[in-house]
Parts: structure tokens; sequence; C-alpha cells
């Protein structure tokens, strides 16, 4: 029995107000809860060398950095390790040669503000060839 004869029938109809709130509910509980991190660090990968040795140039001077901060200048210790300290070892070590190359050697636990103050001595001596001894990777 079908008592509703007039009246057509009626194409169903997609509400799509209460999709859109469910979708805008959704995008901000994702960006309420996801968390954006800033890396602060650089990753680095240090060289290593696979070449054989050199022999030593007459033109360097060998700059030692130890695991405990200590300076040596052509195998001589440092009695203070302040830049200004170093950038006059540095001369002395140089006497009349021209253009010096710096060679620095640091152990691997040495910290990096020490090796960083012997390149600014190395500058402000007014010796800017500066290289890094490295050992073979074996």
């Amino acid at each position: 029995m079908n008592f509703q004869r007039g009246r057509g029938r009626e194409e169903p109809e997609i509400n799509l107000i209460p999709m859109i709130d469910v979708l805008l509910v959704i995008i901000i509980f994702l960006m309420l809860t996801t968390t954006y991190s800033k890396f602060a660090g650089l990753e680095i990968n240090l060289p290593t060398a696979d070449v054989n040795q050199q022999n030593e140039q007459p033109n360097e001077i060998d700059v030692a950095v130890t695991a405990g901060g200590q300076v040596l200048v052509n195998k001589s210790p440092l009695a203070t390790t302040d830049v200004n300290a170093i950038s006059a070892a540095l001369q002395q070590a140089a006497g009349g040669r021209n253009d010096p190359v710096i060679v620095i050697n640091a152990d691997a636990k040495a910290t990096h503000q020490r090796v960083v103050d012997v390149m600014q001595a190395a500058q402000s001596a007014g010796y800017p060839h500066i290289s890094f001894a490295t050992q073979s990777a074996q």
C-alpha cells in the first residue's frame, strides 16, 4: 500500500556541511598535536686520508694539540695556551721563513675550541696556510 501517491520520489541528497565540519576538526586536531622539531646540530663526516705519509717539508711548523688541551709547537710545549701565546710561539718557530705552512696535529679527543684557537693564532700571526694532519684509515 502506497499512501503517498501524489508525492514524487525525492532524490537523495548528501549534505556536505557536516562532512566539512568533521574534516576541519580533524585538521585542527592534527595541527595541534603535531610536533615540529628543529635540528640544532649539523651532520659532519670527518675526513680520513688514504695517501701515504709525505716527507716533512722544511717550511712547515708542526702544532700538536693533545687530548688534555696542551699545545706543542715543533714538539716544545707552551706554558699558556691563549691565542696570543700561540701566535708568539708560531712567529718564533717561523724565524725568517716566509709564509710557512702550519700543520695541525690534533688528538681525536681534543676540544674544537683549542684547535680553533690555534687557527686564530696562525691568522693573527699572518700565516694563512693551514693544514690538518690525518692518519690513514686501515
